[in-house]
């Protein structure tokens, strides 16, 4: 009796460390993610599928077609999704996700960030104000997992 007490606390134990997902897209497996704020430290151009797991800042409130993840200095990074084949929840921002993919340093039209700020939600004058287009760091995700809420 006293090793079933034992082997149940442990494996009680065990299900506080392991983390429940859901998956959007192609499913993974979490291993060791690089931490999103980190990205912009590491030489990209040999990356063929990076894992990374960071804070998303905001979600396309039209559909969930693409989230901005939290980096250093309050720099943010797109990520889209791969072939635009699957959506995530509309509701992710200030949720930890890990996400699988190829980061790259990409241009971005005006009318694609103008694009963007409509599906965020912002201002016609906000989105009239985007008369650059811009360089940054970018990511196409394969898939993402999202922690499940009990």
């Amino acid at each position: 009796m006293r090793k079933l007490v034992l082997v149940i606390a442990f494996c009680s134990s065990l299900s506080v460390f392991a983390q429940d997902f859901k998956t959007y897209g192609e499913a993974f497996v979490k291993t060791s993610p690089t931490e999103a704020v980190a990205l912009k430290k590491l030489d990209l151009s040999n990356t063929a599928n990076l894992e990374v797991e960071g804070e998303v800042n905001a979600v396309c409130q039209a559909k969930g077609c693409w989230m901005t993840v939290n980096l250093e200095n309050g720099e943010t990074m797109r990520v889209t999704f791969k072939d635009y084949g699957f959506f995530v929840p509309k509701n992710l921002a200030g949720t930890k996700v890990v996400f699988k993919g190829k980061p790259e340093v990409t241009e971005t039209s005006v009318s694609e960030l103008r694009h963007y700020a409509a599906d965020a939600g912002k201002t016609k004058a906000e989105i009239m104000a985007i008369t650059e287009p811009e360089i940054a760091l970018t990511f196409v995700a394969d898939g993402v997992l999202v922690p499940k809420v009990n």
